[in-house]
């Protein structure tokens, strides 16, 4: 075996460059993976630009599809040569965070507070996916065997986007003939429009305006689609909704004027469920938010990460109840890594995901 590896690194803002890395080392509790599919996230795009800070030298991404290449010591109930999917959040199922049931904030507090976030480690605070190798930390609660029936590229989706954006459904408390608006249907969008399908909502209202999102929304469950480019959003869901609101408003874009309209449309003790990276502080309308007397709900949601997790998501998939093949529009190998970002980052081409193969 090779001592070296192939890996996108994060080498300062506006530059994620290909060069080699060693193989990870691993501990008893650890996995190593070949990666054979990952994708780059929008959130990647925020580390390139310098909107999130991480480490120079930082291997990038957290969605990765491969095969056990080598097990730590202490790892059970897996085999080398085994496909798996890891999730993006990897909780240890010990921390604080994870015994009171939210493992994608895993990590210790300390005398100032916790640390937020802390169950997104890969390309956050350690190496991620984007190379030929990852470490797997808390492999026996992290690594999910994937059914022989179904495709790397059917599985890319579980790791992040499909997690993330259906729990903005779920952490919205989505029901039964509920009206549901999600704004914007990039790739975390449309997971949420197909999320909030699944859990009953009968009339889900898009907010886009790119042709070919407002069509794949319609695949996905979209009964209705605001172009926000021909009219305002929020005078067009009251005017659907006879001015009634909606019981939830997924945001999933990261911006002021989402959020806001996503408060501007709840109906009486509705939900915004906010599933953006904001990279700016938020401010919440006076008026919109009734002054802090409407029964509002603001919930914020980390992807849901951990093997449970994802043999869920794998379920999902493996039903045909929900069809993401759809979102993978480019396809590029790890020499090409520089090329997907170009792409990418600058929303070309009509992308929504790239596949990346080592």
């Amino acid at each position: 075996m090779a001592k070296t590896m192939k890996a996108a690194i994060f080498v300062e803002n506006g530059r994620i460059v290909l060069d080699e890395k060693p193989i990870p080392d691993i501990a008893p509790t650890d996995a190593l993976v070949r990666i054979t599919t990952t994708t780059i996230c929008g959130t990647d795009v925020h580390i390139l630009k310098g909107e999130y800070p991480v480490a120079n030298g930082l291997t990038i991404g957290h969605e990765p599809v491969g095969i056990i290449e080598k097990l730590g010591s202490g790892v059970t109930g897996f085999e080398e040569g085994q496909r798996v999917v890891v999730g993006a959040i990897t909780p240890s199922g010990w921390s604080n965070a994870c015994l009171c049931g939210c493992g994608a904030q895993d990590g210790a507090g300390t005398k100032h507070g916790w640390k937020p976030y802390g169950g997104w480690k890969f390309g956050n605070t350690i190496d991620g996916s984007q190379a030929e190798y990852l470490r797997v930390p808390d492999a026996m609660a992290n690594l999910a065997a994937i059914p022989d029936q179904i495709t790397d590229e059917q599985v890319l989706m579980c790791p992040d986007i499909m997690s993330t954006g259906f729990s903005g459904a779920e952490r919205g408390g989505v029901q039964i003939g509920d009206i549901v608006a999600v704004f914007a249907q990039g790739p975390i969008g449309l997971c949420a429009t197909a999320g909030a399908k699944l859990m009953g909502a009968t009339k889900i209202i898009a907010v886009e305006s790119v042709p070919a999102r407002i069509e794949m929304a319609k695949r996905l469950g979209a009964d209705v689609v605001v172009d926000f480019k021909a009219e305002d959003p929020v005078e067009a869901i009251m005017r659907i909704t006879d001015g009634r609101g909606v019981d939830v408003a997924i945001e999933a874009l990261g911006v002021q004027s989402t959020f806001e309209a996503g408060l501007r449309i709840l109906r009486p003790g509705g939900t915004l469920s906010s599933l953006g990276v904001y990279s700016s502080d938020l401010k919440i309308p006076l008026d919109a938010f009734a002054s802090g007397l409407g029964d509002t709900t603001i919930r914020t949601t980390l992807c849901p990460g951990g093997k449970e997790r994802m043999r869920r998501m794998l379920e999902v998939v493996a039903s045909g109840r929900v069809d993401l093949s759809g979102l993978v529009t480019h396809r590029f190998k790890l020499d090409q890594i520089e090329d997907a970002y170009d792409l990418f980052a600058n929303q070309r081409d009509g992308v929504l995901k790239v596949a990346i193969t080592p």
